[in-house]
C-alpha cells in the first residue's frame, strides 16, 4: 500500500531527523517512505529468529541470484570472482578513485551530479575535472565534445551515473557506445554507478550496464549497484562492485583492505530477498512512482519561476527554480516548509532536488506548501 503514511520519526531515520521538531517535510535524501516488500521482511525475520549474528561470508546463493538477474536482464555473463559486495556505494567511488589514479592523476565527472562524485576525488587529493551536461532529445546526459576536450593527460577515470543523478536521465545504447569509444581512445577506466538500474519509469526504456557493451569496453569498467534504492533497504548497507578484469579488480580489493569492512549480515539477507523475490512489489513501484512523476511534473511546471522536464528514471525530481531570483531556491522551500536537496551540493545552486517516493497525499501537501509560497 504506497498510499500508507508510515511514521519514521521516531526510527533514528536520517531523512526525519533533519527536520525534528519543525513543521518541514523532508524531500531530500533519496531512500521513500514505502514499506520494503514484504519477501525481503520475512527473509529478515527468519534470519533474526535464527538468534546468532556471527561474521558473515558472502552467501553463494546470492551470488548465484544476482549473476542470474545480470543475464536475464541484460544478457551479461558473470562470475562470482568478479563481483566484490561493499557496505555501501559510495565507499565504491571512492575505492574505484584511489585503486585507478596516481598521486598526479585526476577523474572526470559529468555536472550537476551526486555529491560524492565530485568529493571522492578531493578525499584522495586527486584532481577533479567537471564536464557539462548538454541536452540530447529529451534528455539531460554528458556533453561528449566537452569531455573529449578537457580530459587532460593526468585524467585517468571517468565517473559514470547511469541513470544519472540528478535528473534521471537513461542512456541509450548509441550515447553509450560513443562514451565507450572515448573511454577506450583515452585510455580511461570507467567506474559506473547504476545503483538506479532497476527505477527506471518509462517502459519504453531499458537499463543498459555500460560493460555488457563489449569486451575491450568491459576490460575498463568498474560497475557499481545495489538494491538499495529500489527495495528502500538503503540503511542495511549492501552493494556489490563488478570488475571483470582481475588486474583492475586486485588494485580495488588491494585498497580495500584495512578500510572498508564487509556488509553485514542483515544486507546479505535483504539484497538476496530483494534480487530474487522483489520484482513485482517493484513494478507496482513503478506504476506509482510514474503517477507521481506525472503529477509532480503537471503542478511544478504550472507554477511561477520553475520549471523540470520529465525523469525518465529514479524518484529524484530535478526542478529548475533559477526564474525565481533567489540566492537560495533551497532555503527559500524550506522556509516555506518544504526541506529539498540544495542544488549547490551538485554543482548547481539555481536547483533543488526533490524526493517523489512518498505517498501522493504528502507529495500533495508538499505542492500545497510551495504553490503559497509562489503566489
Amino acid at each position: 500500500n504506497f498510499d500508507q503514511l508510515i511514521d519514521r520519526t521516531q526510527s533514528s531515520s536520517e531523512k526525519w531527523q533533519k527536520y525534528a521538531g519543525t513543521d518541514v517535510l523532508p524531500m531530500w535524501v533519496a531512500d521513500t517512505d514505502f514499506q520494503s516488500p514484504p519477501a525481503v521482511i520475512e527473509a529478515l525475520t527468519q534470519r533474526i529468529e535464527h538468534g546468532i549474528f556471527g561474521y558473515t561470508e558472502t552467501p553463494d546463493s546470492l551470488n548465484a541470484v544476482f549473476i542470474e538477474r545480470m543475464q536475464r536482464m541484460y544478457s551479461w555473463s558473470l562470475a562470482t570472482e568478479q563481483l566484490i559486495w561493499l557496505p555501501g556505494l559510495v565507499c565504491g567511488l571512492n575505492l574505484a578513485v584511489r585503486s585507478t589514479c596516481s598521486e598526479t592523476g585526476s577523474a572526470a565527472t559529468a555536472t550537476p551530479i551526486y555529491p560524492p562524485f565530485m568529493s571522492a576525488p578531493q578525499l584522495s587529493q586527486r584532481g577533479l575535472v567537471k564536464v557539462p551536461m548538454m541536452r540530447h532529445g529529451s534528455h539531460q546526459i554528458i556533453d561528449f565534445d566537452a569531455l573529449q576536450k578537457n580530459l587532460t593527460p593526468e585524467t585517468e577515470l571517468l565517473l559514470f551515473c547511469n541513470p544519472h543523478n540528478p535528473g534521471g536521465a537513461v542512456y541509450r545504447q548509441a550515447e553509450l557506445e560513443r562514451l565507450a569509444q572515448i573511454v577506450i581512445e583515452n585510455n580511461l577506466v570507467i567506474c559506473s554507478d547504476e545503483i538506479h538500474c532497476d527505477l527506471i519509469l518509462e517502459p519504453e526504456l531499458k537499463h543498459i550496464p555500460v560493460a555488457s557493451l563489449g569486451p575491450e569496453i568491459a576490460a575498463r569498467t568498474i560497475t557499481l549497484m545495489a538494491p538499495s534504492k529500489t527495495w528502500n533497504i538503503a540503511g542495511l548497507g549492501c552493494s556489490v562492485a563488478i570488475i571483470e578484469n582481475p588486474t583492475l579488480r586486485a588494485k580495488f580489493a588491494r585498497v580495500r583492505k584495512g578500510l572498508v569492512p564487509s556488509v553485514n549480515l542483515l544486507g546479505f539477507t535483504a539484497a538476496e530477498a530483494a534480487y530474487r523475490d522483489g520484482d513485482e512489489w517493484n513494478r507496482q513501484q513503478l506504476t506509482y512512482l510514474r503517477a507521481n512523476r506525472d503529477y509532480l511534473l503537471r503542478e511544478i511546471n504550472a507554477l511561477p519561476g520553475l520549471k523540470m522536464d520529465a525523469n525518465e528514471a529514479t524518484y529524484l525530481a530535478w526542478i529548475d527554480a533559477s526564474a525565481l531570483g533567489k540566492e537560495s531556491p533551497q532555503k527559500f522551500f524550506e522556509q516555506a516548509g518544504v526541506g529539498l536537496s540544495d542544488g549547490k551540493d551538485f554543482g548547481d545552486p539555481q536547483f533543488v532536488r526533490l524526493n517523489f517516493g512518498c505517498p501522493r497525499s504528502r507529495l500533495e501537501e508538499a505542492i500545497r506548501r510551495m504553490r503559497a509560497a509562489l503566489c
